[in-house]
This record gives structure tokens, C-alpha cells and sequence, in this order.
């Protein structure tokens, strides 16, 4: 039971991947991340602009190895 548990949070956690993505190439193509219900722009903002991308970077970084360990069993997990 914990394998296939594994496996489809892992499959989540990939999914998730393209999406985040998206927002990141979307924000250095258009100079603006959305933040709740509002955006920040990098005119606006240029260093709060540059955290929240890498923060995005990192979030789909951090998805795409929580994936890769759950589905593939890469033991990531114990070596934390």
C-alpha cells in the first residue's frame, strides 16, 4: 500500500512541475508573477520580482526531486 501511495504523489508532484514551469517562463517573458489576486510587475518591484521567480524556480526544483524520489525510489529521502 505505501508504494502505490508513493507512486501517486510522486505522479502529483511531476504534474505539478509543468505548471510551475509556466509561471516561471511566463514571468521573465512578460516581466510580471502573479501574487494572490494581483500581479507584481518587475518595473514595480525589480528585487521582490527576483526573489518570487527564484522562489518559483526552486519550488518546481524541489517538485520535480520530490518526484523523481517517490516514483523512482532514489532514497533522497533517508539521506535527509
Amino acid at each position: 500500500m505505501e508504494r502505490s501511495t508513493d507512486i501517486a504523489v510522486g505522479l502529483v508532484a511531476f504534474g505539478l512541475v509543468p505548471l510551475i514551469a509556466y509561471r516561471v517562463i511566463r514571468g521573465l517573458r512578460q516581466g510580471r508573477l502573479p501574487v494572490y489576486r494581483t500581479y507584481l510587475g518587475r518595473e514595480e518591484s525589480g528585487t521582490r520580482f527576483g526573489a518570487l521567480l527564484a522562489l518559483h524556480a526552486l519550488s518546481g526544483l524541489a517538485m520535480a526531486l520530490l518526484g523523481a524520489d517517490l516514483i523512482f525510489g532514489l532514497g533522497l529521502r533517508d539521506a535527509l
